[in-house]
Order: C-alpha cells, then sequence, then structure tokens
C-alpha cells in the first residue's frame, strides 16, 4: 500500500466522511468509531481501490454498511428498540436547526441512513437497496415513513378560527 496516497486520502475526505458519519448515526461518539472503522476497511481494499478511481464513494458505501451490520447486531439482541419522543417546536411555522436535528436523531436508524443516502448522495433506490441490503420497494418504505415522522413532529401553522369557518 502506497502510505502517502493513503495519508492524503485520509486528510482530504475526513471533513466529508466525519460529517457523513454523523448524519448516518446521528450521533458524535458513534460517528467516529464509525469513521475509524470505515478507514479500516477502505485501507484493506486500498490498491484495488485506487484501481478503480473512486475511493470516496467506496468510503462511503463502506460506511453504510459497516453501520447497518451494527444495527443488525444490535436488533439481535434486543429485539424492540425505544421509540423516541417527538420534541415539539417552540414557534409555530419556523423550526430551528436543534429542533430538525432531534427529528432526525429520533428516527429508526434505517430510515435515516435512507435520508442521508437520498437527500447527502442523491442516489436512486436501487443504489440504496444494494447498499442497505433492502429491496428497492423497502427503500421507498423506509423514506416515506421517515419523511412521514418527520412532518409530523414539526410545528403546524394554525390556522385562525375566522379563516376555518370561511373554509
Amino acid at each position: 500500500m502506497d502510505a502517502d496516497e493513503f495519508e492524503t486520502f485520509v486528510r482530504e475526505s475526513a471533513p466529508t466522511l466525519r460529517r457523513y458519519a454523523r448524519a448516518v448515526t446521528a450521533d458524535p461518539g458513534q460517528a467516529e468509531e464509525l469513521l475509524e472503522e470505515t478507514y479500516v476497511r477502505v485501507a484493506t481494499s486500498w490498491h484495488r481501490l485506487l484501481a478503480d478511481g473512486s475511493p470516496l464513494g467506496y468510503a462511503k458505501v463502506a460506511m453504510v454498511r459497516l453501520h447497518v451490520s451494527r444495527l443488525r447486531r444490535i436488533a439481535r439482541r434486543v429485539r424492540s428498540l425505544p421509540t423516541a419522543g417527538r420534541p415539539v417546536g417552540a414557534e409555530v411555522g419556523r423550526v430551528d436547526d436543534g429542533h430538525l436535528r432531534r427529528l432526525l436523531a429520533g428516527l429508526a436508524p434505517l430510515q435515516r441512513v435512507v435520508l442521508v443516502m437520498t437527500y447527502l448522495d442523491d442516489l436512486d433506490d436501487e443504489s440504496i437497496a444494494a447498499a442497505i441490503g433492502r429491496r428497492p420497494g423497502t427503500v421507498r418504505s423506509l423514506r416515506h415513513r421517515a419523511l412521514g415522522t418527520v412532518r409530523d413532529g414539526l410545528p403546524i401553522a394554525r390556522v385562525r378560527p375566522e379563516m376555518e369557518a370561511a373554509g
């Protein structure tokens, strides 16, 4: 392995992959662990990745697969995951970043992974399905439920009583 090339890759990709790991895990501590595991996985395939030409893409997919594997191990140990409460926004019609982050963190892990891969990576359903080991229909279902949960947690604009009577 060419150590200089790998070190350059790590240095240049760390900010991007760190943000990606935080988006996938919704936990800074888990994100750092996942980032380290991802770099180990990339290092073991470094020569092949140089030949293929896309180490960053490989790293993102490897990161998602490592995270999904971790989730499966946890799910085997714990049959049911606790449901997170939905925080209520302080202002009607306005969402602060912290509130949105809490909503995303409250999603089921696979739902969050699907949203990250859909909206941060702009991947299609087939690519996401291949990465997480599910079918494209399951990806669409996970996305639909995740967006519904986020939508339900957003503050809604209240209709004034006089407008309601006119409606």
